[in-house]
């Protein structure tokens, strides 16, 4: 909460409604209230996310700004009357608003950054080639972009000077100089995903828990859809069971082009491609072969069945840590993974021979798609999410095993092009999913949060907020028989 004195006879409107945007590395204010407010927060910009914008005398949408005299509430009372004579100081309130940084303005970041800027946030990006972020943000966007390596410490604290929350939209393994960043910047912190180079058991990010409750700051890891939105669910599951037997996540990636195209980062794809999948099976931690245990599971319509083999998902390396359980795994299938499982048989995707960027292309923009679907090849792609717990619910006189699943299937890429969008699903569902997060995120705490950690109340709303963005997200319980009500209508 802070204080602008100022003069109701000197505030005036912003020009066309329409205020300079909040400058990067922004300094200590000491211009009267409305010079600040015109340079600082985005009055009038639908979707904001505080609760209320104060200022005095100011017209904003047509409407009037009123304070009210002495002895009444501290905080501006909205009003469509004109402006009327007030103290000198006036006492403003901007409870959910933050000063943002994202680094990585690519396909997901850049579609981050601008849903928090409607948000109401104040967001600015960092990126090592600006030209190409501003491909992806649009040149009409009013979001700034400083040029930054993400392998310079120095170079991020210096473009993210002024901010309350650093987010890592770039590669994984640009996770921990980003978090040392943040503690330089005594900002709170927010990723993606997880690198799990150290340890393929143990996310990174754990490793800085004691330094940022030492600085009373929170960090928000693996925020996005897969991993993010499938912890969610999984904690939501074992909830409602008081034991948890087994967790399986599905999922499904598929485009409709016959040549490669990167749904989402593709340092990350690659990663994943040539890394050995993480299970937990029987309480142990296990690497499994690549591409293995093929299996065939319905996903919701208009999926369908698919076949999917186990991947690298940094699910596995969070869940059993902190949800007790017996066997956890994560499947995808698609014909992306197909595309992949192929190249690996013929001895073609491996670490020795890095990234191609043959098989592993840059990630579109949004014109570049656009370009892809008019000349016919790219003609849709699909991203679907499905969750399954199996888990006990103790009863008075005998327990109960029962099949917790949850499917979500997100916007295709013809459902995203009807809303004026040309990005793909996985980074359509990965940054308005991370938004949720952000909305939500939990500034009262301090320390090192996974999706599953977090408060009740925090998951709920986040969820609630998904669903309102248009994801859709079903939910199904199944009482599942037990081995003694077998036996017993055998023995009949």
């Amino acid at each position: 909460m802070r204080s602008f004195p100022t003069d109701p006879r000197k505030t005036r409107p912003a020009k066309n409604g329409r205020p300079g945007r909040f400058h990067p590395n922004p300094q200590s204010c000491t211009q009267d209230f409305a010079e600040a407010a015109v340079g600082c927060l985005p009055l009038g910009r639908p979707g904001r996310s505080m609760s209320k914008v104060y200022a005095v005398g100011g017209a904003v949408r047509n409407q009037w700004w009123s304070v009210l005299g002495p002895g009444a509430d501290s905080r501006a009372r909205f009003t469509k009357s004109a402006p009327r004579a007030a103290e000198t100081a006036v006492m403003v309130e901007f409870p959910d608003v933050m000063r943002i940084f994202v680094l990585g303005a690519g396909a997901t970041g850049s579609l981050l950054a601008q849903l928090l800027d409607r948000q109401g946030h104040h967001v600015w990006c960092g990126d090592r080639d600006p030209d190409r972020a501003r491909r992806f943000l649009g040149k009409k966007s009013p979001i700034a972009i400083v040029q930054v390596n993400a392998r310079n410490l120095r170079g991020i604290v210096r473009a993210a000077k002024g901010c309350q929350l650093v987010i890592n939209a770039s590669a994984s393994v640009f996770n921990e100089i980003v978090m040392r960043a943040a503690l330089r910047l005594r900002s709170h912190y927010l990723d993606l995903s997880s690198h799990l180079t150290r340890n393929p058991f143990h996310a990174e990010q754990f490793r800085y828990a004691q330094k940022f409750e030492s600085k009373n700051r929170a960090v928000v890891i693996n925020a996005g859809a897969a991993p993010g939105l499938t912890n969610l669910l999984v904690k939501r599951a074992a909830d409602l069971c008081d034991e948890v037997l087994s967790a399986q996540i599905r999922l499904y990636e598929s485009s409709e082009s016959d040549d490669p195209i990167s749904q989402w980062s593709p340092e990350v794809s690659f990663d994943e491609a040539v890394s050995h999948p993480r299970i937990y099976r029987d309480g142990k931690f296990r690497l499994a072969k690549r591409f293995s245990e093929i299996e065939k599971f319905r996903f919701i319509d208009p999926v369908g069945p698919a076949r999917v083999v186990l991947a690298a998902q940094d699910e596995v390396a969070t869940l059993p840590r902190f949800i007790p359980m017996h066997d956890l795994d994560a499947k995808i299938g698609g014909n992306e993974i197909d595309r992949l499982r192929r190249w690996h048989k013929q001895g073609k995707l491996s670490k020795s021979r890095g990234l191609q960027k043959s098989r592993f292309p840059e990630t579109s923009s949004p014109r570049a798609i656009a370009r892809l679907i008019r000349r016919g090849v790219l003609q849709n792609a699909r991203f679907a999410a499905a969750i399954l717990v199996r888990g006990v619910q103790r009863g008075p006189k005998e327990d109960v095993h029962v099949l917790m699943r949850s499917d979500v299937l997100f916007p295709s890429l013809y459902t995203i092009r009807g809303r004026g969008l040309y990005t793909t699903p996985v980074a359509f569902a990965t940054a308005h999913v991370a938004a949720q997060f952000v909305k939500f995120f939990p500034r009262q705490e301090s320390g090192v949060f996974a999706p599953e950690t977090l408060p009740v109340e925090i998951r709920r709303e986040i969820l609630a907020g998904v669903r309102s963005q248009g994801l859709k997200i079903q939910h199904k319980v199944t009482i599942l028989k037990t081995n003694s009500e077998d036996d017993e209508e055998e023995s009949v």
